[in-house]
């Protein structure tokens, strides 16, 4: 009797050994893939704007309806992907310091949440356009910021903002798709006089 319930008891332990030996590892974190469009622009060239620039066909360029929405402040939405580009203008006679600063600050409200900081200055004598480009790394609120003026009449800044929380993982990706068409709205524009 007892070489019997030994062996049972050894069938037992073999299986729940067997059993216990194959723990599956969990697998990392994914993220859904997202597919953006071919990069292609078209121009806003209007009168009724005092700058112009060139802007991604896959956006829809709509004039800023909020509260705080000044003239010639307009939006670039890209709702299938839940990012906006921000564009705001300012006369800037007499009040080109206050507003360089202030697009400063407004950059580096989200050092807390940045990892990094980079500026990078940029001039088109060409065109008269002189700004800053601001690339935050991080889980901030934007990623990329900048602001242009050409040093006399007119100023304009520009953010990428995300409508859904910040998470430079999974929004890595439309972070530096959408971080070129900003770089190509400064590059590409011009004031109206």
């Amino acid at each position: 009797m007892r070489s019997r319930t030994t062996i049972v008891l050894v069938v037992v332990w073999t299986i729940l050994a067997q059993a216990c030996g194959d723990v599956s590892t969990p697998k990392p974190r994914g993220y859904y893939r997202i597919d953006f469009p071919e990069k292609e622009y078209q121009l806003l060239d209007s009168a009724h704007y005092p700058y112009r620039f060139s802007y991604p066909t896959y956006g829809t360029l709509v004039e800023d309806d909020s509260k705080i929405a000044e003239d010639y402040w307009v939006n670039i939405d890209f709702p299938q992907y839940k990012a906006r580009i921000h564009i705001s203008y300012k006369d800037a006679h007499n009040r080109l310091d206050s507003l360089t600063e202030d697009s400063r600050t407004l950059a580096y409200k989200h050092a807390l949440k940045a990892e990094a900081i980079s500026e990078k200055f940029f001039e088109d004598h060409e065109n008269r356009v002189y700004g800053m480009l601001y690339n935050l790394k991080g889980n901030t609120a934007s990623s990329w910021q900048f602001y242009a003026t050409d040093s006399a009449n007119h100023f304009l800044r520009g953010a990428l903002y995300f409508s859904v929380n910040p998470n430079k993982d999974s929004l890595s990706p439309a972070i530096d798709f959408f971080g070129k068409d900003v770089i190509h709205i400064m590059e590409t524009l011009k004031w109206n006089q």
